[in-house]
Order: structure tokens, then C-alpha cells, then sequence
């Protein structure tokens, strides 16, 4: 079992000193409890760090105000969700809560859906949007949805096509976006082949399976680029066809800065094993 320093648990106890100062002893309509927080975050912040070795770039650009992150999705299980949450409550200058917004089929998980609550995820529809950013909360978007978790092996890495929804909420909040793009997640679970006939048959969007029962130790690397500002000549009112260019902008930026990544990306450390023996 891979454990916490004695650092990183003052690490988390002053993180979690700045949430409750932040969310004061209001009840969160959605779910979320500090202090179960904490504690799943004590948790996860072992395999972040060590297990997955993390790294963090462009903290720098997150200021002390709210924000849409918008990233790619990887991995088979959405373990990115995970470590991008991890990064933002404990690397950035100012630490928050992400409220991931997650499918519909995932609220049905039974265990999985009330632990996700009480770290903060939340059902990804229009109207927990647009209550969540009236509250001030940033939130945690990947709009690729189903389609980015369940990418073929030679489509690791490449972006799938935006939804729209984000880029609207974003624009009638007046909120910046901020991308980002993981690299290592794909690794994790390695696709074998799509289930499709049982992932119809429980009920889910779609069910990738891999060869192992759980994740590989691929070095993650989370990059945070700048903040990108909504149109100013657009509106809710316009159509698609006027938003849709922004929304391609936003993804190219994301595609960009996944190419990058990868340049250098580092090698899972059985692979670097294998060939310390060979030379």
C-alpha cells in the first residue's frame, strides 16, 4: 500500500483548511463534504504522486478566480478526472474544488455515485451548470465525452469532437476557459475491444475493455494553459454555425498542446526495466 508522507498529509490538512474557509459550514445542494474530501483525497494523492509520479505544468496560470476547465478525455476509466482534480486542489496557488461534470450513467453506479458527490462531481446537465457557476464554482469539463474514454488504440491522443454545451454555458456565464491536456492516461488501460453488446445490456453509453483488471503505473503529465476568454460578439442567441469556429479553437489548442506533450512523455517504468536489462 503506497502511503502519505508525514509532508503530504500537512500538504492536504492546510488544503483542506483553505476549502472549509472557503465553503464556510453551508450544506452543498449536490453533495459535497469536506471532509469526506479530505479523506478521499488522502487517498488518492498517494497513487498521484507516486504511483502515477504526476507532473504539473503551467500552475501559473491559474489566478484566484473561477474557471471552466476544458481537457481531453483518456484512459478507458476516467482516471484523468481524478488526477486533474488532485492537481488543481494541490499544486495551483489557490487551491479548489473542480466540479467534474459527469454522464448521466455514471450517477447510476451505485457506491460510486455517492462517493463522486462527496468529492464534488456533479450530473453534467444544463441546469447544475448554470446553478454551479451562479455559485461561483469552477468546473471540470470534458467534452468529448463517452467518445474520449473509449478511443481505440490508434486513436490515443487524438481528439474527438467537442459538444457545444460547454462553450455556451461559458459564454452566458461570461467565465474563461482553461485548457488543458493529460498525457500518460491512455496507458493506464490499454483497449482490447469494445463491448458493445454488454455495455447495452447494462445500460451503459459504452464499455472498453482492457487487459488488465487495474491501472498501470504510466507517468501522467498534466499541462494547464492559459486562460482563453469567451467571444465578445457572441451571445446564447447566436447559432451553432456562429459558435462552432470558437469551439474548434479551443480544441486545436488542446490537440497542440497534447502533440507537445508528448515529445515528452516519459516511459512506464516496467519499460524503462526491460530495457536497463537489454544494454
Amino acid at each position: 500500500m503506497i502511503k502519505l508522507t508525514n509532508e503530504d498529509k500537512l500538504n492536504i490538512e492546510k488544503v483542506a483548511q483553505t476549502l472549509k474557509k472557503h465553503y464556510g459550514d453551508h450544506e452543498d445542494p449536490w453533495g459535497l463534504t469536506i471532509d469526506k474530501a479530505q479523506r478521499s483525497l488522502e487517498l488518492i494523492y498517494p497513487f498521484y504522486k507516486y504511483y502515477f509520479q504526476t507532473r504539473v505544468f503551467g500552475v501559473e496560470n491559474v489566478a484566484d478566480k473561477q474557471y471552466m476547465v476544458v481537457s481531453n478525455h483518456s484512459g478507458q476509466i476516467a482516471i484523468d478526472g481524478l488526477l486533474i482534480g488532485t492537481a488543481f486542489a494541490m499544486e495551483v496557488d489557490h487551491p479548489r474544488i473542480l466540479r467534474a461534470m459527469v454522464e448521466r450513467f455514471f450517477t447510476n453506479l451505485p457506491f460510486i455515485n455517492k462517493w463522486a458527490s462527496e468529492c464534488g462531481a456533479v450530473l453534467g446537465d444544463r441546469e447544475n451548470c448554470q446553478n454551479l457557476l451562479e455559485r461561483g464554482e469552477s468546473l471540470l469539463v470534458f467534452p468529448e465525452g463517452v467518445r474520449g474514454v473509449a478511443k481505440s488504440t490508434p486513436d490515443y491522443y487524438n481528439v474527438q469532437e467537442f459538444t457545444r454545451g460547454f462553450y455556451r454555458m461559458a459564454l452566458k456565464s461570461n467565465i474563461e476557459i482553461i485548457p488543458v491536456a493529460v498525457i500518460g492516461a491512455e496507458e493506464t488501460f490499454p483497449y482490447v475491444y469494445q463491448a458493445k453488446w454488454l455495455a447495452k445490456k447494462l445500460g451503459l453509453p459504452a464499455l472498453p475493455i482492457s487487459a488488465n483488471y487495474l491501472p498501470l503505473p504510466s507517468p501522467v503529465d498534466i499541462y494547464i494553459g492559459k486562460p482563453v476568454r469567451v467571444a465578445d460578439d457572441l451571445s446564447t442567441l447566436d447559432t451553432d454555425h456562429d459558435i462552432d469556429p470558437y469551439i474548434d479553437e479551443i480544441e486545436v489548442t488542446i490537440q497542440s498542446m497534447i502533440d507537445e506533450g508528448l515529445k515528452n512523455r516519459r516511459e512506464m517504468p516496467l519499460v524503462n526495466l526491460i530495457k536497463g536489462r537489454k544494454s
